[in-house]
């Protein structure tokens, strides 16, 4: 065994997660972002990018409900969650895009939430690069599908661009939040930016 995965398993939310049935310790995450921002709400309609393993879509159809509709979706496969739909695409291409519209029949959303991630290469700032790209990726199809006064959750690394990207979501919100979850590693460079209120 690896000493990182050694630590990981020491680690608490990874501990925690495994106890109450959670598919990731990024759960946690989700949890403390809903406490204190709200961003969901029950019998929502949410769409989770980067949803692999499903973490998110645990947590998010725990607070909408019976009534509430998740649609998780990620480049790789995710093995059925009750309740759940999940798609195999790439969030890069506008066909998933036009995927995501037939499969909620054209409605608009009320919550776009995104924790994805590029594979690490270890060189930083490709890797922000990388993180800016997918999280712009994030921004275009909540523009695409949310409703008015709808909901935005995003990862991204910090970094030279970080700024620019923000500005960007500020013309689109008319409330934009950074947050460091207390769940997210104190070594990590990840930021959650909390949009709320989209402007259509």
């Amino acid at each position: 065994m690896t000493r990182w995965y050694i630590e990981k398993k020491k680690e608490h939310f990874y501990k925690e997660a495994k106890r109450v049935g959670y598919r990731a310790r990024s759960s946690f995450k989700l949890l403390q972002i809903q406490k204190k921002f709200n961003v969901i709400k029950k019998d929502d309609t949410v769409i989770d990018l980067g949803a692999a393993p499903g973490g998110w879509s645990q947590v998010a159809k725990e607070i909408v409900g019976e009534k509430g509709t998740i649609i998780g979706i990620d480049i790789s496969p995710i093995s059925p969650l009750f309740d759940v739909t999940f798609l195999e695409a790439d969030m890069t291409k506008q066909s998933t895009i036009d995927e995501l519209k037939i499969v909620i029949g054209n409605k608009a959303v009320d919550v776009v939430i995104s924790d994805m991630s590029p594979d690490i290469s270890g060189n930083y700032s490709v890797d922000h690069a990388r993180s800016v790209f997918l999280s712009e990726q994030a921004l275009k199809t909540a523009e695409n599908l949310l409703k008015l006064n709808g909901n935005f959750v995003c990862k991204v690394f910090s970094g030279e661009d970080l700024e620019d990207f923000i500005k960007k979501i500020n013309k689109k919100f008319q409330v934009v939040k950074r947050y460091f979850p207390p769940a997210s590693r104190k070594t990590s460079s990840e930021i959650y930016v909390i949009a709320k209120f989209f402007r259509k």
